[in-house]
């Protein structure tokens, strides 16, 4: 088993990396059962597909364990379904020694995180992600939140879990578009701070039934380990993890959460950052026709004809703006990120033109 530690004082934690991990979950987390309620947040079809065996090893393990699910997709991470998970947990009796297992991808690890961080004012909980997305990103960092009409996360909070648990082999139960959008997030980390890394994920992109996850996942691991320890609530370098997030995150707004997913609207981000960056005069014209390809390779869903001024609204309301100003990710080269207050609202509004 690869263990990566991500170091933060009082609040670090183990990221475990293996395949068939799963099943070694109760037998880790045995020491930490002090006889407390132990919640599994999920969705039904993962409980059917991995849900209810984690329970049974669990339950006998001696482990007081139920469930609660939510609904497929970011509708799960609203505030009415926010509101019935802390329903719930109060009818199940649990307190401020009850702990919650988060079982699914990225909508699940942020709505479940989020009911943790505010149930009795902070309960523990632990990440085991069933997406590569998840697997990648958005289980390590401590980030949660949920969705409003106005934009997404922007309820929320840094709330640490107590580990993470990554099991390669749940990749086998997931749709190909699920494995693409996680596949979008794995390119940034190359994209931002390794290039030879990013350059072995272009190669291993030639032939995607071959790719080397396990280990594309490890490192994909360590990279956002590494900044989340150096800047745990994104002062300073944690922001270039989001690049190609701004335009990401307001393409999803405007076409609908659930019917662009995030991974694809971040690789479509990321093209338009990168042009941004080349405009700029921080990028040169090779590395921007590198990303750009590397992404192409991606089958990205095409996009229907948009009006790219119905996109800005939805960029201004992006949390990294500050007093009117967005701090914007742009490359420097290829494995070489940082932030600007320089991008206008002509240089985004061109920049969507790339990708129509």
């Amino acid at each position: 088993m690869n263990i990566i530690n991500l170091n933060l004082g009082d609040r670090s934690y183990p990221i475990h990396i293996a395949s068939g991990l799963l099943d070694q979950i109760s037998s880790i987390l045995s020491e930490k059962n002090r006889g407390q309620k132990w919640i599994i947040i999920s969705q039904y079809r993962l409980m059917e597909l991995f849900g209810f065996d984690l329970m049974g090893r669990l339950k006998s393990s001696g482990f007081t364990t139920d469930f609660i699910t939510v609904p497929v997709g970011e509708a799960a991470k609203s505030i009415n379904e926010f509101s019935r998970i802390i329903s719930q947990m109060i009818e199940m009796n649990c307190d401020r020694s009850t702990s919650i297992l988060a079982l699914g991808g990225g909508v699940v690890g942020d709505v479940a995180g989020f009911a943790a961080s505010t149930f009795m004012r902070g309960v523990d909980y632990y990440q085991i992600p069933t997406t590569l997305l998840a697997m990648v990103d958005s289980a390590i960092g401590g980030k949660t939140g949920i969705n409003i009409a106005e934009g997404k996360n922007l309820v929320g909070a840094i709330y640490q879990p107590k580990a993470v648990f990554v099991d390669p082999t749940l990749l086998k139960s997931l749709p190909k578009e699920e494995v693409i959008s996680g596949l979008g997030e794995i390119i940034k980390y190359g994209a931002i701070k390794d290039k030879e890394f990013f350059n072995e994920i272009s190669n291993g992109l030639e032939n995607i039934e071959s790719f080397p996850f396990e280990n594309i996942i490890y490192r994909a691991c360590e990279i956002k380990a590494d900044i989340v320890t150096q800047d745990e609530r994104e002062g300073s370098i944690r922001r270039i993890l989001n690049f190609g997030h701004t335009i990401g995150h307001a393409l999803e707004a405007h076409f609908g959460y659930g019917k662009l997913r995030h991974g694809e609207a971040v690789s479509y981000g990321m093209i338009c950052a990168g042009w941004i960056s080349n405009q700029l005069g921080h990028l040169s014209n090779n590395d921007y026709q590198r990303l750009k390809k590397t992404i192409e390779k991606l089958p990205l869903p095409m996009l229907n004809n948009f009006d790219q001024n119905k996109i800005l609204p939805f960029v201004k309301n992006d949390k990294k703006t500050v007093s009117g100003k967005l701090n914007f990710v742009i490359l420097d080269t290829l494995g070489s990120a940082t932030t600007t207050k320089d991008v206008s609202d002509e240089l985004i509004l061109n920049s969507l033109k790339v990708i129509q």
